[in-house]
């Protein structure tokens, strides 16, 4: 791929985005706001569609979640900074695979980095392997949004092998501390 390809797709990203954005983003996330996402935007809807196809290309092709944290098989990248021209959230994407982790849980999930989200946060969820999913506020997420609400934290958890998440961050506000004793 070139790099003229990848900046275009990307940009066809940040600009299928800017619509949804624009009709988010005076809403606050919670499992009100989940439903409705999963209402009006789910897997089937145009929007889904679009954004997942873009994200899965995006990462196979190596222009998204391409920063890895632990392995190639937690990784993610800032697809855009929070700015006017995407109504100050950051679009950021995350690619994490269960299959071959070595954490030990029983069920093979992979637990991903310990964070909080100030503002909430807005989150599509990509199955790459069917019946992979995300962990989200409302149980395992096997395609579809996730919205966690202000205030929220969590460790993100994948199963099932590869997902993808493509998270909109108010003020691109995310936090990473120390995770509570368990």
């Amino acid at each position: 791929m070139t790099t003229e390809i990848a900046i275009h797709a990307r940009e066809a990203l940040i600009e299928r985005s800017i619509p949804f954005l624009e009709e988010v983003k005076n809403m606050t996330t919670g499992t009100e706001v989940e439903r409705w996402l999963n209402e009006n935007y789910g897997p089937t809807s145009e929007l889904y569609r679009t954004l997942a196809g873009l994200v899965k290309m995006g990462v196979q092709d190596g222009w998204a979640a391409n920063l890895e944290i632990d392995g190639p098989t937690y990784r993610r990248s800032r697809i855009a900074e929070p700015s006017e021209r995407t109504l100050h959230f950051s679009i950021t994407a995350v690619y994490m695979d269960s299959n071959g982790n070595h954490q030990g849980h029983a069920d093979h999930r992979l637990r991903g980095q310990y964070h909080g989200h100030p503002y909430g946060e807005f989150n599509l969820v990509v199955p790459v392997t069917p019946g992979a999913a995300l962990n989200g506020p409302s149980g395992w997420c096997y395609g579809g949004w996730t919205a966690p609400a202000p205030g929220s934290h969590h460790y993100p958890e994948a199963k099932g092998g590869a997902v993808i998440a493509l998270f909109y961050l108010p003020s691109g506000r995310i936090s990473y501390h120390a995770a509570p004793q368990e």
